[in-house]
């Protein structure tokens, strides 16, 4: 416990990478919505001068979208980001960011033409010190207050029109359980308790797997900003075939509360971790969105959830039987496609029949539920830190299929998609803005890779790393044991021949004497015949 307080202090006092203002919160630039902040190393809008990028108008495809959301112009979300937006950075070459400032991903450097490749691990396979390391990260990001971003406590129309910015400071890792809430928020009609619940800009259809993507990409990027780590990944968390939550250790995520079994061990430093955004009935009753207040501890109780709606935790055969199938999307994309690989992927087809609106869960949801607390509830589901290793293993199926059958981005749906999932729709709430089919990709064309996808070599290399950094730590105490070892063996030595001149020859050390003074009879010979071996061996004997 020491040691992930000593490294949170010590990580505190790395500064971050962020060194530029929250420009586009203010009054001024939601009135003229152009959202263009200046790069620092050359003082101009997008980093022009320097050829980063260049301010420009937002172009938003008039692609029809499915019939799920029959309203246009209730929502703040349709068209993102015009109801905010209308003039962004557009960033030229390997550049990235709201304001150009970051490089794309699987690119470092200055000048962000430094191309590398990650590697995400199992969570089981790192060595205690990445545990310790990782949990720490976890720690401090939930700790520290955003210096990038705020979040939107308020619809365009309740700030009349960006006249009353309506917003809030959270820490890094909060923003994305906002963004996780923004996204999947029921959409406010007006008034309290009138909502509508079918839509989702990030679940229930085809953008489910490529918007998680983003997600995780820009959650290892802030991670890496915040902490100077640039071989900083995500670990994931192979459940196929799990009994329980292997990761709900004190030493990982968290063991259960002795005291109440939905709380997390207070000898957890997720204990003390609060939640927000978590309350959706209550918003949508009252009509309004998610202050960004604390809303009590985080909660979970694994295994003691609705056994009729998910019996267990995903196996092997279902996961391979969502890769069998060959469509990504079907029909009307959304919770009802049949052999659709998104649609049970995500957990809504059924994993033996394909057929969609499945009355159990499935893969991705059924993890969700058997989570039973803040993991539960698809609004706050991200204040659990177990969400980015379960949705790390969930991208990298979604990796495996994308290697399997080699779609090219241009497959990806056009229209007719539920809103806000069509291809070149721009992903809610995202700024910088990114489009679905652009993530219709290998993983290894966004620079990182998973362990266990590795050839063989590889992968054996990743495996025995912890073993290796155990080695690395014992070695000094081998070298001395070693050392001591042949000091003794000198010293036997060295009294054998003194003993040998002394007593002046061999004689005392004959073998046959020594051996006819201690000799027992043989009752019995070392080699058995063949009828005695047939029934006796060492285990046997034992």
């Amino acid at each position: 416990m020491w040691q992930l307080v000593i490294i949170s202090f010590v990580l505190c006092l790395v500064p971050s990478h962020q060194q530029f203002p929250r420009l586009c919160a203010t009054r001024e630039v939601l009135r003229t919505k152009e959202c263009c902040p200046s790069w620092g190393g050359d003082g101009t809008p997008c980093g022009a001068t320097s050829g980063r990028g260049s301010c420009e108008d937002v172009e938003v495809p008039d692609r029809p979208h499915g019939p799920q959301y029959p309203f246009s112009g209730l929502d703040d979300r349709e068209k993102w980001p015009l109801v905010f937006f209308n003039r962004t950075c557009q960033c030229a070459g390997n550049f990235m960011g709201f304001n150009c400032a970051d490089c794309k991903f699987g690119y470092f450097g200055v000048n962000c033409n430094e191309r590398r490749e990650s590697v995400r691990r199992n969570i089981l396979h790192l060595s205690r010190a990445e545990k310790i390391r990782f949990v720490s990260y976890l720690n401090l990001v939930k700790q520290t207050v955003s210096r990038d971003y705020v979040v939107v406590t308020g619809t365009y129309q309740e700030m009349e029109n960006g006249s009353n910015p309506m917003f809030a400071d959270v820490s890094v890792y909060d923003v994305f359980v906002w963004m996780h809430y923004y996204v999947s928020r029921n959409a406010l009609l007006g008034g309290p308790g009138n909502v509508w619940t079918d839509v989702d800009f990030a679940h229930w259809a085809p953008g489910f797997l490529p918007w998680h993507r983003v997600y995780l990409l820009h959650w290892e990027h802030e991670i890496r900003k915040l902490t100077g780590d640039m071989s900083f990944t995500i670990p994931y968390w192979d459940w196929r075939d799990a009994q329980g939550c292997d990761v709900c250790t004190d030493e990982l995520m968290g063991d259960r509360s002795p005291h109440d079994p939905s709380l997390l061990s207070p000898g957890s430093v997720f204990s003390s971790w609060t939640v927000l955004c978590s309350r959706a009935e209550d918003y949508s009753n009252r009509g309004v969105l998610c202050n960004a207040e604390e809303e009590g501890p985080l909660r979970r109780n694994p295994g003691n959830h609705n056994r009729k709606v998910v019996e267990r935790i995903p196996t092997s055969a279902e996961v391979e039987f969502a890769l069998s199938l060959t469509d990504y999307d079907t029909g009307a994309m959304d919770r009802s496609a049949n052999m659709s690989f998104r649609n049970t992927m995500e957990g809504f087809g059924d994993t033996q029949t394909g057929i969609g609106n499945s009355p159990r869960r499935g893969l991705h949801a059924a993890l969700h539920v058997f989570m039973n607390g803040s993991m539960s509830s698809v609004q706050g589901s991200a204040n659990d830190p177990i969400f980015l290793l379960h949705h790390a293993f969930v991208d990298s199926i979604y990796e495996q299929w994308l290697r399997r059958y080699r779609p090219s981005p241009s497959d990806f749906p056009d229209s007719d998609a539920p809103i806000g999932h069509n291809g070149d729709a721009h992903m809610v709430p995202f700024l910088p803005l990114h489009r679905h089919r652009d993530f219709f990709i290998s993983s290894k064309d966004l620079g990182y890779e998973y362990s266990y996808l590795l050839d063989d070599n590889q992968r054996l290399a990743e495996s025995m790393g912890p073993y290796l950094e155990v080695l690395q730590d014992v070695w000094p105490w081998l070298l001395i044991a070693g050392v001591c070892g042949g000091i003794l063996a000198v010293s036997i030595a060295a009294a054998v021949l003194t003993a040998k001149r002394r007593y002046g020859g061999p004689s005392w050390l004959n073998v046959r004497k020594w051996r006819n003074v201690f000799a027992l009879p043989e009752r019995q010979p070392l080699i058995r015949g063949s009828e005695e071996t047939k029934h006796h061996n060492y285990q046997t004997a034992i």
